[in-house]
């Protein structure tokens, strides 16, 4: 069964994809390809002018899955195909109805504008679990919400709701849970009535280096990652998240 669908938006020059992996829509690799190769075929498309990323299930997405996988020790392959979802040429919004959690955290913040709810919870949690920052976050986050915002959530792992997310621009529009995905697709529409080929340059006017500048952050994060995952605290991160208590960590 596919990862990502395409789904009908009721609106011209607007594409919508929806992430099937529910309740909680873990990445891996081949979610991610498919979600790139998605995305590529839609630069390729010239009905589409701008894409709408939502999810069915409770989350938009929980982030990586841990539990017991042994290619979670090498995000290399992963990152691969993450770092592909900063190389389209057409604006995405993302309709965050629900938790956004570390890689779903730098999913979210692939796309061009954010929007979300109330009830949506924001977290870029991975020094509570025992390692840096991924998927480009270390460069995304801080160019979204300023140097002292994302240092704040990076070094406390807390999970922010949809009020604070807007009060610190994680989100652009913040609307009722119920109307997350079609506020996300009147946004696209209104953008979709603008100039595509205007839209696209001035897209990549603004982004100018941009995937080359994440793309150099990731690498540095699956280095210091590689070293961290094979860590005693790593373990313990993970267990004391499985657990739901506090970790104890012991710097080894």
């Amino acid at each position: 069964m596919s990862a990502v669908a395409s789904v009908e938006s009721g609106h011209a020059h607007v594409a919508l994809l929806e992430l099937r992996r529910a309740p909680f829509n873990y990445l891996d690799v081949a979610l991610l390809r498919e979600l790139a190769d998605r995305l590529a075929q839609l630069d390729a498309d010239p009905e589409c002018r701008v894409v709408v990323l939502a999810a069915e299930g409770r989350a938009f997405s929980a982030g990586a899955d841990f539990s017991g996988k042994d290619d979670a020790r090498d995000p290399a392959p992963l990152y691969e195909q993450a770092m592909r979802l900063f190389g389209n040429a057409k604006p995405l919004v993302a309709a965050v109805h629900g938790p956004a959690i570390g890689a779903g955290l730098g999913l979210a913040l692939a796309a061009d504008f954010r929007v979300g709810c109330a009830e949506a919870r924001f977290s870029a949690n991975f020094n509570r679990l025992g390692f840096h920052p991924g998927f480009g976050l270390s460069l995304t986050l801080p160019r979204l919400v300023g140097a002292q915002q994302a240092a704040l959530l990076f070094y406390t792992g807390r999970r922010i709701g949809g009020e604070e997310a807007l009060r610190i621009g994680l989100v652009d529009q913040l609307v009722p849970a119920a109307e997350v995905r079609t506020s996300a697709l009147a946004l696209a529409a209104e953008i979709a009535l603008s100039a595509p080929l205007a839209v696209e340059s001035t897209r990549a006017t603004l982004r100018r280096g941009l995937a080359e500048a994440v793309a150099a952050a990731n690498r540095h994060e699956r280095e210091l990652q590689c070293v961290q995952f094979a860590s005693e605290d790593f373990k313990e991160g993970v267990q004391a998240m499985a657990e739901r208590r506090a970790p104890r960590f012991l710097r080894r």
